[in-house]
């Protein structure tokens, strides 16, 4: 009689159960002030945070991490700042896109990214384009994006399709809205974690997140790593999600 064939081992996905992570990528100018350095080491520190994540999230088996980089509130910042920021944003593309690319990595923007300057807008467009196609994992960069303007242009997203006689005011619904969102071709959101001790959304994912755990760490984001997302996601798992039921 022949043996019965073995179980497979569990997934990462299996084990912790989620699909979706973003994070709120916080704590970078205080990881440098500690550190008696100039803010812009704590963005460049943030970057190998980046690295590090992604890679982790992968490997643990997560179809989606979003996270946000820049919000449309970040253009009170210096101007040298932004400059700073732009400058790591790009290099951070040109050096990090074939990895992604050959791990089958789709690259996502969320936000009015066409803000930015027309070289770094060239850059994010060509990144997004080349990863189009590939069907591993995604990672969704937030880039001057907020939640309310996010959804301001998909209420007239929706009022234009009222006015072209698409759709009756009175049929839409939450599906319509979802759909007409940045992030209507990711998966729900699970699991929404914030570094450096506050504990508040900061105008991200504000629909999204409707029925998402919260999970909030005092660990600055430069020093975030796969360890801490493992932890995360343990801490997912053991949460019991009713969705509004008993």
């Amino acid at each position: 009689m022949a043996s019965p064939a073995p179980t497979p081992a569990p997934t990462f996905a299996q084990e912790h159960g989620a699909r979706h992570v973003a994070i709120i990528m916080d704590g970078n100018g205080r990881w440098a002030k500690k550190r008696f350095l100039p803010r812009v080491a704590g963005h460049r520190a943030g970057v190998e945070a980046v690295r590090k994540v992604a890679r982790a999230a992968r490997q643990m088996g997560l179809d989606c991490l979003t996270l946000y980089a820049f919000s449309s509130e970040n253009w009170k910042r210096p101007q040298q700042e932004i400059a700073d920021l732009t400058g790591i944003l790009k290099h951070f593309i040109q050096a990090d896109l074939d990895e992604f690319h050959a791990n089958n990595v789709r690259l996502r923007v969320i936000g009015d990214y066409r803000a930015f300057e027309a070289d770094a807008v060239a850059l994010i467009e060509a990144a997004v384009e080349r990863t189009r196609g590939n069907d591993g994992s995604t990672l969704a960069i937030a880039l001057n994006y907020g939640a309310q303007d996010e959804m301001a242009r998909a209420v007239r997203t929706l009022a234009a399709r009222v006015a072209a006689g698409e759709v009756a005011p009175d049929a839409i619904g939450i599906d319509h809205i979802s759909a007409a969102l940045d992030t209507a071709d990711l998966p729900p959101l699970d699991l929404l974690i914030r570094t450096s001790g506050e504990q508040r959304l900061s105008n991200f994912l504000l629909w999204q997140a409707a029925y998402a755990e919260l999970y909030f760490t005092d660990m600055l984001w430069p020093d975030f790593d796969g360890d801490a997302l493992a932890a995360a996601l343990a801490s997912f798992k053991e949460r019991e999600r009713r969705f509004g039921g008993l």
